[in-house]
């Protein structure tokens, strides 16, 4: 790792701020500096020095230490032009407060920048000869070995980690470190880092931006490579936390650094290559992504979608490094895009680097202008450096300014610390020189400052020592001839509510390989309406498999989690993406049954008109008058009614509908039955009174034959009455037979009173066949009674069949299965009764006589 090949420059430095004084045991107490002094590679006098720091040279040489001498100076390696345009920046904003009359009046800034060459440990040491001027200062036993800090605000670092660093070894002296370029959320920590604050935001802002992004293109199963560093660590966590928040899961998370051993770096490379997810999101430094860049040449990784921080996104040099146009439709966020006016003319002119120290001056002309100072005479391959060259047709980093928003935020971190300067020393026409400054103050007021820049651009921080957050979002989108154009297509500003945040323009986005599709990248394929998800075991929850609703359930969104059982009165589809109301069904008189059973009533009620016709004509005949006409008409009229009271089970059953056709059928049945036992009782009675001294038929006369059937007539209606009027049978909706279906009936209300009814009309059912069945054989050529006992045992075989039946059978077919048993006890009493006198009265008119009805028949076998 980076920080483990610096542990003896880092052992060296933090001996060094241990041991920052010593005491001599002369008679003069020095102070004495451990270590090399470092020495700046630019600066300049002034009233207020600031300080810079950039990493100049982007590595180091390795080397093994073996302790036994004093470490080597650490040899920087890797010219960084980009570092070169920050300090060129950080010069650019102190010449312009210089050159003011408004800012800093007769105040001058001098600057004191330092390369560190993205080492932590010289980080360190960089940060300590800031903090107190090199050499040693003498001083007597009366006077401390202190004096003011050498700076009174730095600028810098880039990165993440050397700012923590920086941060942590500042803050407790509260000198401010304004850094343009660290974002790592970390260090927005005051209680770690009290002292830093910076001009770009933070990368807690960033990471969610990133996760919205992923979101809303439906990207749910992804990759992830980061900067084995605070910045690339930091932010994947926040990324992650947030991305696992809005449903996106992360298949894999490797990291680097741009050190490591290339077979770590090919191992990155493998995991990719070995993964499903079709989208990586790379939060990775410039540096560290253009060492990846440079491994995946080797490989075929084409057909990615990349998705990049604002550290790669938007910098040309990766584009230009990318020759296998890897990176092509790369999508992500960056700082928004501005301009400084002067700025770009002031970095291309070089000449205030030729301040620089005489071996980095060297180094940076010679890979400048591609020549050599004092060029061998063997050496052909580079011209000699004349050291007045110019940048006139020099295309290379130094010349790109890709990064002018970057530039900006050096700019605005040089400005804050002017007006905060402004402000303490009550600058107007002049300022009062006089003030003693010290870190503190100029913090406070830095925290604290609000103002405009030339272009019109706001400068503040918050609590945290951080600006507004707002990104542009950039699509990478090549050209023909192989440049890429860096094309905003969206914004994202964290100070709006979360769902207004992200917001896209109405632009063409180009994705990986030139395509014009959304890339897919899911784990699972997303789950329609209709179906419901089941996470797949040991796998992330984006991994799921889709199972379809069970019958009536539904799901009419994507990706449910859970199916919806449907209100009791609908029922699922066929595709279970929608609940549809169940059909209503009840025996009505448009099915084939309804038709069928209205049809067999009201034959049955036409038949029994015509038997009534028939008794009627004949009604002076022996055969009607002897078998008590009176009753015989009652007993076709209960017969009519019970024919029609069927028909009140069939259609919607209403509230009236429900309370008569029960009540209806009760009555009805057991004026019949009455009639039946009181004709079946005339006749034992009958034969009983031919018997010498018998006066029977005094106590069962015409009187009281109709006071039977009234009495027994009159209990059923009472048995109704209760029945109604405690518990009255109401229409109700049966949901339980079929799941597709709604079973329109009435329910009871009283089961005791239903049972009840029915218990009547068996009672006296049974009464008419004991009282038939004893009448058989009573001798006479038409005996009543044996027709009486055949019907009765009709009736009674159906209804006592008909109680198992109507209670397994299900919905409307019960009621089907009363009609039925309704009709067929009313035919049974219809034709046992009535058909043989009819079939006498119009084929055999000639028995149809007193003598023949009073004659001896043949002994009875019944």
């Amino acid at each position: 790792m980076r920080s483990m090949q610096g542990w003896p420059e880092l052992g060296c430095a933090l001996w060094q701020l241990v041991v920052l004084v010593s005491f001599s045991q002369t008679e003069e107490p020095t102070c004495v500096q451990i270590g090399d002094p470092e020495i700046a590679q630019l600066s300049q006098d002034g009233d207020i020095v600031l300080g810079g720091i950039f990493y100049f040279h982007s590595s180091w040489k390795n080397r093994e230490d073996m302790y036994t001498q004093k470490p080597l100076a650490l040899q920087c390696i890797s010219l960084n032009f980009r570092e070169f345009q920050f300090a060129q920046t950080m010069l650019f904003a102190i010449e312009e407060i210089n050159n003011s009359t408004d800012l800093l009046p007769g105040v001058s800034l001098g600057y004191n920048i330092y390369d560190t060459c993205g080492s932590i440990p010289k980080t360190i040491k960089v940060a300590l000869a800031l903090n107190n001027e090199n050499g040693n200062t003498s001083s007597n036993s009366d006077t401390p070995c202190t004096k003011p800090v050498q700076v009174q605000a730095i600028v810098g670092e880039t990165s993440s980690s050397p700012s923590t660093a920086i941060g942590t070894l500042i803050g407790p002296f509260h000198i401010p470190l304004i850094s343009h370029f660290a974002t790592c959320a970390c260090l927005s920590d005051k209680t770690k880092y009290p002292s830093f604050l910076r001009t770009i935001p933070s990368d807690y802002y960033q990471s969610r931006a990133l996760a919205q992004l992923v979101k809303h293109f439906g990207w749910t199963w992804v990759g992830a490579v980061r900067t084995n560093d605070d910045y690339g660590n930091n932010g994947m966590a926040t990324f992650t936390e947030t991305a696992e928040q809005l449903g996106v899961c992360l298949e894999y998370s490797v990291s680097f650094f741009r050190t490591d051993p290339i077979e770590k770096i090919q191992k990155v490379i493998e995991t990719i290559q070995a993964s499903t997810s079709k989208v990586i999101v790379a939060f990775v430094s410039h540096l560290d992504m253009d060492v990846l860049i440079h491994e995946m040449s080797n490989y075929n990784l084409t057909g990615y979608q990349w998705v990049g921080s604002e550290s790669w996104i938007s910098d040309s040099q990766i584009a230009v490094v990318d020759k296998n146009h890897v990176l092509d439709g790369a999508i992500g966020v960056s700082i928004p895009n501005t301009h400084v006016s002067g700025l770009r003319e002031f970095i291309l002119d070089v000449r205030p680097l030729r301040s620089l120290n005489n071996d980095l001056y060297k180094e940076f002309w010679e890979t400048l202008f591609s020549c050599k100072f004092k060029q061998e005479k063997s050496d052909e391959n580079y011209r000699e450096c004349t050291g007045q060259e110019d940048l006139t047709g020099v295309e290379n980093s130094f010349t790109d300014m890709s990064l002018m928003p970057i530039f900006n935020n050096v700019y605005k971190g040089v400005y804050a610390v002017a007006h905060a300067l402004h402000e303490i020393l009550g600058c107007d026409e002049t300022c009062n020189k006089n003030v003693q400054l010290d870190p503190l103050t100029i913090l406070q007021h830095i925290q604290k400052i609000h103002f405009k820049t030339k272009e019109g651009e706001e400068v503040f921080f918050n609590e945290n020592g951080d600006p507004a957050a707002k990104y542009e979002v950039i699509n990478w989108q090549p050209r023909e001839n192989g440049i890429v154009d860096f094309i905003t297509v969206g914004v994202y500003d964290a100070s709006l509510p979360f769902d207004e945040q992200l917001k896209l323009h109405n632009r063409s986005i180009l994705w990986s390989q030139g395509s014009k599709q959304v890339p897919v990248s899911v784990c699972s394929e997303k789950c329609p309406p209709g179906t419901r998800k089941v996470l797949q075991k040991g796998k992330p929850v984006c991994c799921h498999d889709c199972i379809g609703c069970a019958e009536g359930e539904m799901s009419n969104i994507t990706d449910a989690v859970t199916c919806v059982r449907c209100p009791p009165e609908s029922w699922s589809n066929e595709r279970r993406d929608a609940c549809v109301k169940k059909e209503a069904v009840f025996l009505s008189y448009n099915e084939i049954m309804g038709i069928l059973l209205t049809t067999a009533a009201l034959f049955g009620t036409c038949v029994t008109a015509i038997v009534t016709i028939i008794f009627y004509r004949n009604r002076t005949t022996p055969l009607v008058r002897a078998n008590n006409s009176e009753l015989s008409f009652l007993l076709l009229f209960s017969l009519t009614l019970c024919f029609l009271c069927s028909l009140t089970f069939i259609g919607q059953p209403s509230k009236w509908s429900c309370m008569l056709r029960h009540t209806a059928f009760g009555i009805t049945f057991v004026l019949c039955l009455s009639c039946v036992l009181g004709k079946t009782m005339v006749v034992l009675m009958a034969f009983k009174a031919t018997l010498p001294g018998s006066s029977m038929m005094k106590w069962f006369g015409a009187t009281q034959q109709r006071l039977s059937v009234l009495g027994f007539t009159i209990v059923q209606v009472i048995i109704c009455i209760l029945w109604l009027s405690i518990s009255p049978p109401f229409p109700s909706k049966n949901f339980e037979e079929f799941k597709e279906k709604i079973i329109l009936e009435c329910a009871l209300g009283s089961a005791l009173g239903f049972w009840s009814v029915l218990g009547y009309i068996g009672l006296l059912a049974v009464l008419c066949f004991i009282f038939a069945f004893l009448a058989r054989k009573l001798p006479d050529n038409f005996n009543e009674a044996k027709f009486i006992t055949f019907s009765m045992l009709i009736f009674c075989a159906v209804w006592i069949t008909f109680i198992p039946a109507y209670v397994s059978s299900p919905g409307n077919f019960s009621v089907a299965v009363e009609i039925f048993a309704i009709l067929a006890s009313t035919f049974g009493l219809l034709i046992c009764i009535f058909i043989p006198k009819c079939y006498i009265m119009l084929l055999k008119p000639e028995k149809n006589t007193k003598k023949h009805m009073m004659g001896k028949g043949p002994p009875k076998t019944f």
